[in-house]
């Protein structure tokens, strides 16, 4: 079909303002997705404890983002995995990954490391509470044990094939080490919020867990959303999203656990007032050292 002069001008105005459109979402995204990461360890770090926190969430994200930040690493900058990807699909050969993506996984790894680190309290300075879980449930170290045991199992049947650096994108590739990869933070992302959202059921309450991170979490899953939609309608290849699995699971597990969170804290349990928190482990002190002293009086 051939277009006129005017459509021509139209069509390469449309792919200009969408070039750039994709790259301001890429990098929104990045900003929200990272601000999300400092309310729960400023909060944490407030109240002087992570109780009413699980620690199965931050041992997720850790392992699930030192994923994310190796998968999109490999894409952005290893030829044979890229030059893999465009055999497999030759429509759209370029991966739906940006340095931002890239970026914003290394930042997230080292705010994972700080929050995980806040349940050795002797590290911070803090004092042992009572009621503070410090160690993941059974569940999820058995899910984060058998996604690596998956991840292992894919790296020898590259590596027995002989095939891993075949272009040909059909036989056993790294490709698929790093789809793989992509697949355990998919599934670590799925679960990490679960125990969470058990917990402030149970306790009919969201204290210790911080909503603003939610907030920031849900406007940095649609912006990730519209950027994938944008970059595959670009390409007019809509199995970019294929392509890109872990990317799509990601926007999507995270704007439904977030709506989840944030009906738990608005709607069903109602604001929390996390100075109580402070407040009661100030009494609980103060009533110990009161305690103390009447036992040494007549």
């Amino acid at each position: 079909m051939v277009l006129s002069p005017q459509h021509e001008e139209l069509a390469r105005t449309v792919s200009r303002c969408a070039h750039v459109t994709t790259r301001v979402c890429g990098w929104l995204y990045f900003t929200a997705w990272s601000l999300s990461f400092y309310p729960q360890p400023i909060l944490n770090f407030q109240r002087r404890s992570t109780k009413g926190f699980l620690p199965d969430f931050p041992l997720l994200n850790l392992v699930g983002f030192s994923c994310y930040t190796i998968s999109t690493g490999v894409f952005l900058y290893s030829p044979v995995v890229r030059g893999q990807y465009a055999s497999r699909h030759p429509r759209s050969p370029e991966p739906t990954v940006r340095f931002n993506d890239f970026a914003f996984g290394v930042h997230a790894w080292i705010w994972c490391v700080v929050v995980y680190s806040q349940f050795w309290p002797r590290l911070w300075g803090w004092d042992y509470g009572k009621g503070v879980k410090r160690h993941a449930g059974s569940l999820t170290l058995g899910i984060l044990t058998g996604c690596l045991l998956g991840v292992a199992i894919t790296i020898v049947f590259v590596a027995s094939s002989g095939k891993g650096s075949d272009q040909g994108g059909n036989a056993w590739a790294w490709l698929d080490v790093i789809y793989a990869i992509q697949y355990v933070k998919l599934v670590l992302t799925v679960w990490k919020y679960v125990p969470q959202v058990v917990a402030n059921y149970k306790r009919k309450s969201t204290m210790g867990w911080s909503i603003i991170q939610q907030l920031l979490d849900f406007s940095g899953g649609a912006l990730s959303l519209l950027q994938l939609l944008i970059d595959s309608a670009m390409q007019a290849d809509w199995s970019g999203l294929a392509g890109n699995p872990v990317k799509l699971g990601l926007a999507n597990i995270s704007l439904l656990f977030d709506i989840i969170f944030i009906t738990q804290h608005y709607v069903l349990y109602g604001p929390v007032d996390e100075n109580m928190g402070r407040e009661e482990s100030g009494t609980t002190a103060d009533a110990g050292r009161d305690s103390e002293r009447e036992a040494l009086l007549p």
